[in-house]
């Protein structure tokens, strides 16, 4: 043999002997002629590990999660308090009450107090209640604790087990943020579903993985469902978020579209949640729901009691003048300004970026990819000031929102409500400003009738009036 032919045996031996190392053993080896090319067949069969690897210590191996294995309810100690129910109280499972700790909720607010147990007994409900009273993690909580009890053995792709059904894009996104973060040690995967952007990636989000819960925008499931990305069929709990904005945004044809593919009434729970229970509310709560419970809390105020409240009585030229010196006083950390028409939100925000304020703009115009970029920025405050218009006057929860700003008073007196409740959550303090001009003060009558309580009209201070210096 030369040398080569010695080289190639050699190195042929080291293979067998590493391969033998690795717990495999060749058992077929064929060996032609020098002239002949090698060749070798190997079929590889596991062999057993000699005692001396079994006796390796197991403390050597990473143990994960083993931090939150160990938590307890123990861990988060709430006191009980008289005429507060705790979250301790609804014997929730330890892996949603880790999640529920990290989030601090203590103690529940009216809506979960009186929901809670009925939601986690799958007992239908209808629920008035309006924005910031916490009726989100009503559902969710809700949701988790059913579904951890009725655990499946196998769950199949793009099937979801509970469908939660938004009228916006950014309720669906805040729905399912807050759901993630509730579920945070819990094996339930949470996905959506909105129109606007990320069409592929949704979809393949979907249909490529088993899915729990589904937070989704009408029109968006609608074309998921149609496509065969999603089916509804094992969808047995089914959530209707801002029943009433649907009605508004002329969404029930879709809705009715989408109940029918899930399971029937009697073998789904359905949960109703709006801010005002109209009449056309009730017809299709007795359609979709069988013997529901109605919640109620005492909520056209729940949002304004911790907002002061101001009217300001100015003419239409003094308005931004106002409006730049607010911005500008120390007072004012965080604020959104709403107008009512996107043409005026526009102009506005041009306006005060020209006069050197760092300021964003949010309409139903601007794509839903800036959308969210613009809304992350002003949720970890980059930028502090954002002018937009009702879009954002639901389903947006960001904290520490000092002030809110009608710029122009609203249509409807309910948006008053969801406008002012973007400040002023969970307890904290906020201020709601709120211009009337010569056109705005007309809608006054029904916002103090719908709220029930007399506004504090008051001319501006006279520092709120200095001239803008303007550099040169």
């Amino acid at each position: 043999m030369n040398k080569r032919q010695i080289l190639q045996r050699q190195n042929r031996r080291k293979r067998l002997r590493t391969i033998r190392k690795c717990g495999v053993v060749s058992t077929t080896t064929f060996m032609k002629s020098i002239k002949e090319v090698v060749k070798v067949e190997t079929r590889a069969v596991a062999i057993k590990q000699p005692e001396k690897a079994i006796s390796k210590p197991v403390a050597t191996q990473p143990v994960r999660n083993k931090k939150n294995r160990k938590w307890s309810v123990a861990q988060f100690p709430v006191e009980p308090e008289e005429g507060k129910a705790r979250f301790h109280d609804f014997r929730l499972p330890a892996g949603l009450m880790h999640g529920i700790a990290d989030l601090n909720f203590r103690y529940c607010t009216p809506i979960q107090q009186k929901a809670l147990s009925d939601v986690i007994a799958g007992k239908d409900l209808i629920g008035k209640a309006s924005t910031g009273t916490g009726k989100s993690a009503v559902f969710l909580i809700g949701i988790f604790a059913r579904l951890i009890k009725d655990q499946q053995k196998k769950r199949k792709n793009g099937t979801p087990r509970a469908l939660i059904i938004a009228p916006t894009r950014e309720l669906v996104i805040q729905i399912a943020k807050d759901a993630r973060a509730i579920a945070k040690y819990l094996p339930m995967r949470v996905a959506e579903a909105y129109g606007g952007t990320d069409y592929e990636r949704q979809q393949k989000n979907i249909r490529d993985r088993p899915v729990d819960i589904l937070v989704a925008t009408p029109g968006r499931l609608l074309d998921f469902s149609r496509k065969r990305v999603v089916h509804l069929h094992e969808a047995g709990i089914m959530v209707i978020d801002e029943a009433d904005r649907m009605l508004d945004m002329g969404f029930i044809p879709d809705v009715r579209s989408i109940i029918h593919k899930t399971p029937n009434r009697d073998k789904r729970q359905t949960l109703m949640f709006s801010a005002t229970i109209t009449e056309e509310v009730s017809r299709l709560a007795s359609q979709w729901c069988v013997k529901p419970v109605s919640v109620e809390t005492e909520a056209d105020n729940v949002a304004v009691e911790t907002v002061t409240q101001v009217v300001y009585t100015l003419t239409r030229d003094e308005k931004y003048l106002v409006l730049y010196n607010i911005i500008q006083s120390e007072a004012c950390d965080r604020v959104i300004i709403f107008t009512n028409m996107k043409r005026d939100a526009k102009r506005l925000n041009d306006r005060l970026r020209r006069d050197g304020i760092n300021c964003t703009l949010l309409t139903g115009d601007v794509p839903q990819q800036k959308r969210t970029a613009r809304l992350e920025s002003f949720r970890h405050g980059r930028i502090h000031v954002m002018v937009a218009t009702d879009v954002a006057g639901r389903g947006i929860h960001i904290d520490g929102i000092s002030h809110v700003v009608n710029y122009t008073l609203p249509y409807e007196p309910e948006d008053y409500v969801h406008r002012i409740g973007r400040t002023g959550r969970a307890g904290a303090d906020g201020i709601s400003i709120s211009f009337a001009d010569e056109e705005s003060s007309f809608y006054l009558m029904d916002i103090e009738e719908y709220i029930g309580e007399v506004l504090p009209c008051i001319p501006p201070e006279e520092e709120l009036l200095k001239p803008i210096v303007r550099r040169k």
